[in-house]
């Protein structure tokens, strides 16, 4: 067997762990928050401690590289949505989307991981994406008028987690997962039948700022990740 031949399925079990320690991550976060061990993350996700520094030398890294991806995510649902003929089914299209794949759950470790230069040039787009969004749905009075982009980004990450299905599922209770998932996309239905432009009730307060993300997301001076050379002692 060539190198090549002998490489392919070590590869290919490479992809598929990553993939599941991602999919871990999200659903870990989800429960525990900014507390999420890399143990619990790796049992989660059915592989060694090791195959998950072999992948990513801090937790720190390993939550950059969730973010990268979901901001790839949410950007690709905005474009979508963009492409959508209905302004209104675009908009609801691309919340909808964000939530299924829970782009909110990442919330928790704003501030406690270094946002990257690729992370704030794909936030940034992410923003321009978002305000055509908005705009055109304002624009063709679909939108109430008073909502503006940073409402939706926080409607979506308010929407992205359920503690309803999150306590289920480490309960085991597989019998109302069914039940909670429907009621969960009841909320979504609701969530954004206020987003309507029939409500004429003007919403309370001064429209949320940029800042609440921008501020959250910045470095806690008493978050510094550990390093590399400690990763190996690190369990979150």
């Amino acid at each position: 067997m060539t190198d090549g031949r002998r490489r392919a399925p070590r590869q290919a079990e490479a992809e598929r762990n990553d993939r599941a320690l991602l999919r871990a991550a999200r659903e870990v976060l989800a429960v525990d928050g900014a507390h999420a061990s890399v143990a619990a993350i790796a049992a989660r996700a059915g592989v060694g401690i090791g195959s998950l520094y072999r992948r990513y030398r801090t937790k720190e890294e390993l939550f950059q590289r969730l973010a990268t991806l979901s901001l790839d995510e949410t950007n690709e649902a905005a474009e979508r949505g963009l492409a959508d003929d209905d302004p209104w089914a675009g908009l609801a299209g691309f919340i909808r989307s964000c939530v299924e794949f829970r782009q909110g759950s990442l919330g928790p470790v704003a501030g406690s991981i270094e946002v990257t230069e690729e992370m704030w040039a794909k936030y940034a787009r992410g923003e321009e994406l978002l305000a055509a969004l908005v705009a055109r749905a304002h624009e063709a009075g679909v939108l109430r008028p008073d909502v503006t982009p940073v409402d939706v980004s926080l409607l979506i990450e308010q929407l992205g987690t359920s503690p309803v299905l999150d306590q289920l599922r480490v309960q085991g209770r597989d019998d109302l997962i069914a039940e909670a998932a429907n009621a969960h996309d009841r909320l979504i239905a609701i969530a954004l039948d206020g987003l309507r432009a029939v409500h004429t009730r003007p919403l309370p307060g001064d429209p949320p700022g940029n800042r609440l993300f921008t501020e959250r997301w910045a470095l806690r001076p008493d978050a510094c990740p550990p390093s590399p050379r400690r990763r190996r002692s690190a369990s979150g």
